[in-house]
C-alpha cells in the first residue's frame, strides 16, 4: 500500500527535578546543600531512510515520545539524560506544522536527521542555589517539560523524469520499456493506482530515475478521476515527458488532450506546468491518421518544446526521446 501522507504527535522527554537534599557525612556537623540536577529529556528525531519509501508505517503508529530525565541524586548527582526517539522517514519527506502549515523540514538524502521536538532541561537542585550569604537554600527546581507538537508529513519522490499525460496514454508501458519497473499495465483506465519509479540506465553506464504517475483527466485539481493528489511526486524532478495518446480508440483529439494536462499542471503549480517538457506522441504503431500528429508536433513548436513519435510497444522513437533526456539531465560538461 502507497501512503504519502500522515499525521503524527511527538512528545520530547520532559527533564527530571532537581531536589532538595544535605550532605549527611560522619565528622562533617554541618553539611552543605548537595541536591543534583535533573537530567535533560529525550529528543524526538527524524532520519531519512532509504529503507522506506511510503509512510505506512507512520499512519498505524502516530505517537512517538522521548524518555524523560531522570531526576537529581544526593550528593550532587545531576539525572541521567533521557533517551531520545529517533523516526525513520523515507528520503523524500517534507514535515511541516500539522496546526500553523509552517515548513519546518525537507528530508533530501538518505542518513539526514532533524530534531523536530527538543526535550525539557533538567531542574536544578538546591546545590546550585548556594552562596556566601545563603549557605543552607532549599530551593529547588521541577524539570520543563518537553517539546510537544503534531505534524504532517508529506512525501514527494525524488526522480530526474516524470511522465505526465492522459490515463491509458502509455505512460506505464514506457517505463517499462526503458527501466526495470513492472507497473501493471491493461486496457482500461486507471490502471496505475499508485506512483511508480524506474531506474534507467544510458548506453555510457550513467542513470537517471523516472516516475510514472496516475493518469489526469479535466477537472483532476476539482477531484476528478484520481485528482491531482499524485502531481506532488514529480515536483521535483528536472524535465517532464507528456505522453498523447495519437491512437484513435479514445475517440478524442490529441491536441484538445494535450491542452487539458497542460491546464491541469498549472491549476496545481504555475512552477510544475513551467518545468522543461518533452511532448511525446505515444502509440505511434497504432496510429492510422497522421494528421492529429502533425497538429500537435505544430503545437508543441510554437511552446518552444522538444517533440518526439514513439511507441513504446516497438521501440520506434525510443532512442531518441533517451537521447532527448539526456541532454536536460546530463547537460554537456556535467
Amino acid at each position: 500500500m502507497f501512503i504519502d501522507e500522515a499525521t503524527i504527535l511527538v512528545k520530547a522527554g520532559d527533564g527530571g527535578n532537581g531536589i532538595l537534599a544535605f550532605r549527611r557525612e560522619k565528622f562533617v556537623p554541618k553539611g552543605g546543600p548537595s541536591g543534583g540536577d535533573g537530567g535533560r529529556g529525550g529528543n524526538v528525531v527524524l532520519a531519512a531512510s532509504e529503507h522506506y519509501n511510503t509512510l505506512l508505517h507512520l499512519r498505524y503508529n502516530p505517537e512517538h515520545r522521548a524518555a524523560r530525565g531522570r531526576h537529581g541524586e544526593g550528593s550532587n548527582k545531576t539525572g541521567r539524560t533521557g533517551a531520545s526517539a529517533e523516526v525513520p522517514v523515507p528520503v523524500g519527506t517534507v514535515v511541516y506544522d500539522a496546526d500553523s502549515g509552517d515548513l519546518i523540514h525537507d528530508f533530501t538524502r538518505h542518513g539526514e536527521k532533524f530534531v523536530v521536538a527538543e526535550g525539557g532541561r533538567g531542574g536544578r537542585g538546591n546545590a546550585r542555589f548556594a552562596s556566601s550569604t545563603h549557605q543552607a537554600p532549599t530551593e529547588h527546581e521541577d524539570g520543563k517539560p518537553g517539546e510537544s507538537r503534531r505534524l504532517r508529513l508529506e512525501l514527494k519522490l525524488l526522480a530526474d523524469v516524470g511522465l505526465v499525460g492522459f490515463p491509458n496514454a502509455g505512460k506505464s508501458t514506457l517505463i517499462s520499456r526503458i527501466s526495470a519497473a513492472r507497473p501493471k499495465i491493461a486496457d482500461y483506465p486507471f490502471t496505475t493506482l499508485e506512483p511508480n519509479l524506474g531506474v534507467v540506465r544510458l548506453d555510457d553506464h550513467r542513470t537517471f530515475v523516472v516516475a510514472d504517475i496516475p493518469g489526469l483527466i479535466e477537472g483532476a485539481h476539482e477531484g476528478a478521476g484520481l485528482g491531482i493528489r499524485f502531481l506532488r511526486h514529480i515536483e521535483r524532478t528536472r524535465v517532464l515527458v507528456h505522453l498523447v495518446d495519437m491512437s484513435e480508440l479514445t475517440g478524442r483529439n490529441p491536441s484538445d488532450d494535450f491542452k487539458v494536462v497542460l491546464k491541469e499542471l498549472a491549476a496545481f503549480s504555475p512552477a510544475l506546468a513551467a518545468k522543461p517538457m518533452i511532448v511525446a506522441a505515444s502509440k505511434m504503431d497504432v496510429m492510422q491518421d497522421p494528421k492529429p500528429v502533425e497538429n500537435l508536433k505544430r503545437m508543441a513548436k510554437r511552446r518552444g518544446l522538444p517533440f518526439a513519435a514513439i511507441s513504446a510497444v516497438t521501440g520506434a522513437g525510443i532512442p531518441e526521446l533517451l537521447n532527448l533526456l539526456r541532454g536536460y539531465i546530463f547537460p554537456e560538461g556535467s
